[in-house]
């Protein structure tokens, strides 16, 4: 495929992608043993609760299966079409799943480390803070369908589509964001789809993150949650 279409390529190019690439499997493979390595010894020695344990082994087959999910995306760009003279690319459905699957392990393993290391704050529940926990997980439930949009934005070059901000060329909404059919197959497939919804999702994510550091400003909250919420709108700002 390389040859066929990618001709002009010099060596020094190409070197760039392998390397990139090989980078990424070398220091995944590091990750899984700067997990499971120590867990094994941790194991060993009685260190762990019951319940732990069963943190470990759920921890430890996410790593393995994202291990896994990333050898399943790859293989998505090599598969011959013969019908297609496209680039070659990964199916923008594996590297979405790929993603997704790294962030559910990323963040269960920083908040079994966080439980660890930090005592829980016993805290009446009102009904504001109530409030505010379903509020702050309706947040993360529509930064993590954020995240998995843009992977879909990479797996098509989305973004090269159009490059102009808010509106997308002369329009709001582009005359193309229904151009496949079925249509809900332009959710998925469509370029001009996918880097529309990425964008409303985007917004309502930095909205929803600003909303949230509002109305905790009028909930009387311990230092560490403030400062949680804080940091979640700057890194929302930044981002």
């Amino acid at each position: 495929a390389l040859n066929s279409l990618n001709h002009d390529m010099t060596l020094t190019e190409f070197k760039f992608i392998w390397y990139m690439e090989y980078s990424h499997r070398m220091w995944g493979r590091v990750v899984g043993l700067a997990y499971i390595l120590p867990a094994a010894y941790f194991w060993r020695k009685g260190w762990l609760s019951r319940p732990m344990k069963g943190c470990v082994l759920a921890l430890c087959g996410l790593v393995c299966f994202q291990g896994l999910l990333g050898w399943y995306m790859v293989k998505s760009g090599l598969e011959e079409k013969p019908d297609s003279y496209d680039i070659p690319r990964v199916s923008q459905y594996r590297l979405a799943a790929h993603l997704g699957s790294a962030l559910v392990l990323y963040s269960a393993s920083l908040w079994t480390g966080l439980s660890l290391l930090l005592p829980r704050h016993q805290l009446p529940e009102t009904h504001q803070l109530i409030r505010l926990r379903q509020f702050a997980r309706g947040t993360t439930a529509l930064i993590f369908l954020t995240a998995l949009s843009g992977a879909f934005v990479a797996g098509l070059d989305a973004g090269l589509v159009y490059n102009s901000f808010p509106k997308m060329g002369e329009r709001w909404i582009p005359d193309d964001l229904l151009a496949f059919s079925p249509m809900l197959r332009n959710i998925f497939e469509n370029p001009t789809t996918v880097q529309f919804d990425h964008r409303i999702l985007g917004i309502a994510s930095v909205t929803a993150v600003t909303a949230l550091y509002f109305f905790s400003r009028k909930i009387p909250l311990p230092r560490r949650t403030r400062m949680a919420v804080a940091s979640l709108l700057a890194v929302a700002c930044m981002q």
